[in-house]
């Protein structure tokens, strides 16, 4: 298999005049942009970089981000993106558990990079203004002369490091290959039916598998990557006019936040004729309402992990709510019981366990970053065992139940939250909704829902409402609780343990108005 750097230079050779990236005024074709990044790949030559050296960056989704990555793939460094939020003592674990040889960052993440314990000599390069003292200059980097890049990294080579989000202890380094990232993105191409010329909008992070792997598969059909730094559906929904957008691949929330944003009645959305989601799963509320709204050709509904990128995929979500498919084309997957000690120990048909996949698969990582402890509890008999339940039903489709540490158990059984609050999503006054387990003396774990209202709804209502849905009576909540918001992490994966924790705002509005 080809490796990323070459991969793009044939892209570039097949479509140079063609639109690549789009950044406010920064409009490249492919040849223009494989020159700025053949300047870059020089520049981090000069400073002494090698193939096989880690670079951490620190940056929101902007052409800079965009050219770095593909300079590291044509250079054979590993790039290691980071959360541009993050604060220094997570930077400085970053740096210094993957050995990181420069760090590139912006204005946004000055303030990590300048209270960071880095070491003096690492070479710091920013992105515009803000440098710290003794910064090189991105822009000076790239406006360097140089001749055309040659790929310098081979398709077994490390490509990139991303890190798993670190809820529960330290973030997990998962280093990936050129050949299992290019797999995963032609892969991506194939299940999303992307064509010759797609415009996608790039605003999933880069420092996660969705974004990466948007860049790679608009590079691969010569598409155009538009970027937007920070999420905003405003924003969002007038870039998707102005640059008719043709494919959207976002998590939830966001999709959440751009139908229910006050200019999406009267924005041209016409363009986009693909939706994609990923990240977590999608209620079956939001699920008819984008359906209603955009009207797509397809609809995919995606099941991955930063691990190994596609693990199914369903291609018309709105005709089996709930469901995510089959196993992607480079994979295959199981359920096994919960608690399995081995990959042989499948669940029945209907009955819930945990999902695990092929480690042989072409898009698989091989272990973590020097986290013996993590490999021996995920890696089994050449599986992956992923942390989230599910059940396979009689057509085959898998449906995804949450992780197995969200699990509910009350009174004995065991309780999914994602049933429960796409039963409740449904109801007209609710416009957000999740599910947890709350620590109860009689039960063990009592199942609350914390609902963030769209209009008058009382607690009685919602209770009326699930015991007319058909939800099990074990499974109904037993508590509500009206919050102004849901804790979500940057790229809008709720977090369930936040409010487990009690780190939640009651909603303000007195229940006697609201209600």
């Amino acid at each position: 298999m080809l490796d990323l750097g070459t991969g793009f230079v044939a892209s570039v050779a097949r479509d140079p005049d063609a639109l690549a990236i789009v950044d406010g005024s920064v409009r490249l074709t492919y040849a223009q942009w494989y020159a700025r990044i053949s300047s870059l790949v020089a520049s981090l030559e000069s400073i002494g970089l090698k193939p096989g050296d880690h670079l951490v960056s620190v940056l929101q989704n902007c052409e800079a981000a965009a050219t770095l990555h593909w300079a590291c793939q044509l250079a054979g460094i590993i790039i290691t993106p980071v959360n541009w939020r993050a604060k220094a003592d997570e930077l400085d674990f970053c740096l210094e558990n993957s050995e990181a040889r420069a760090i590139v960052y912006q204005a946004a993440s000055a303030p990590a990079v300048e209270a960071s314990t880095h070491p003096p000599a690492l070479p710091c390069i920013c992105v515009g203004d803000n440098a710290v003292a003794g910064a090189l200059a991105f822009d000076a980097m790239v406006a360097e002369v140089a001749a055309e890049a040659v790929p310098r990294a081979g398709a077994d080579a490390w490509s990139v490091m991303l890190y798993t989000s670190g809820t529960t202890s330290r973030p997990k380094g998962v280093p990936r290959r050129h050949r299992a990232e290019r797999a995963a993105g032609i892969a991506h191409v194939a299940q999303n039916l992307y064509r010759r010329g797609e415009r996608t909008l790039g605003v999933m992070p880069l420092y996660h598998t969705m974004g990466v792997r948007s860049l790679i598969a608009m590079s691969l059909i010569g598409g155009t990557f538009v970027c937007l730094p920070r999420y905003d559906a405003s924003q969002a929904l007038a870039l998707i006019e102005a640059e008719a957008i043709t494919n959207l691949y976002l998590v939830p929330t966001l999709y959440h936040d751009l139908v229910h944003a006050r200019e999406f009645a009267s924005a041209d959305v016409s363009s986009v004729r693909k939706l994609g989601f990923a990240g977590a799963s999608m209620t079956d509320g939001l699920l008819k309402k984008l359906n209603d709204a955009f009207r797509p050709d397809l609809f995919v509904n995606h099941y991955g992990s930063s691990e190994i990128y596609t693990f199914t995929i369903d291609q018309n979500a709105p005709a089996k709510p709930g469901s995510a498919g089959k196993a992607g084309i480079n994979q295959q997957i199981r359920v096994v019981r919960l608690n399995a000690t081995s990959a042989a120990e499948l669940a029945k048909p209907h009955e819930e366990g945990e999902v695990i996949a092929l480690l042989a698969g072409d898009e698989s990582f091989e272990g973590y970053w020097r986290r013996p402890d993590a490999d021996a509890k995920a890696l089994r008999d050449g599986w992956y065992f992923t942390g989230d339940t599910g059940f396979v039903d009689a057509d085959g489709d898998l449906f995804v139940t949450g992780r197995v540490d969200d699990m509910i158990i009350s009174g004995g059984e065991n309780i999914s939250p994602v049933e429960i609050e796409s039963c409740l999503s449904l109801h007209p006054a609710v416009l957000e909704v999740a599910v947890v387990g709350l620590a109860d003396e009689r039960w063990g774990k009592v199942v609350t829902a914390f609902v963030k209202r769209r209009g008058p709804v009382s607690e009685q209502d919602l209770e009326q409402f699930c015991r007319i849905s058909g939800l099990a009576n074990f499974k109904r909540p037993r508590r509500f609780v009206f919050v102004d918001a849901l804790p979500k992490s940057p790229v809008g994966k709720l977090l369930r343990r936040l409010l487990v924790a009690g780190d939640y705002q009651h909603e303000n509005v007195p229940p006697s108005s609201a209600a």
